[in-house]
């Protein structure tokens, strides 16, 4: 199990908190709860050793450009592809979204 956290530029608070995906055997959990504006943090933990560059680069694609909601997440990971784990992020967002635009 490894355990890295990593830090962007992010625009206005996520409007709500959700989880999204399953910890399973290929997939991941992702915990999105709203933080600060300007910031959003990531937690990941894997059960995958030696990947953090691999989890830098991924992360630095789907954050990079700061106009993500602000948002503390925590990833659980169990072996997901980088393709699983940008489509969870992604529907954390989309799923915050909605529960914050609820009446």
């Amino acid at each position: 199990m490894e355990r890295l956290d990593f830090e962007f530029g992010a625009g206005q608070p996520a409007q709500g908190r959700t989880v999204t995906g399953v910890v399973a055997s290929g997939d991941l959990e992702v915990l999105l709860e709203p933080a600060a504006a300007g910031k959003t943090t990531v937690a990941v933990q894997t059960s995958v050793d030696g990947y953090g560059a691999t989890w830098k680069a991924l992360l630095e694609r789907v954050f990079g450009q700061g106009s993500l909601p602000a948002a503390r997440i925590e990833i659980n990971d169990n072996g997901a592809t980088p393709g699983v784990v940008r489509m969870r992020i992604e529907q954390a967002f989309e799923e915050a979204q909605q529960k914050g635009s609820a009446p």
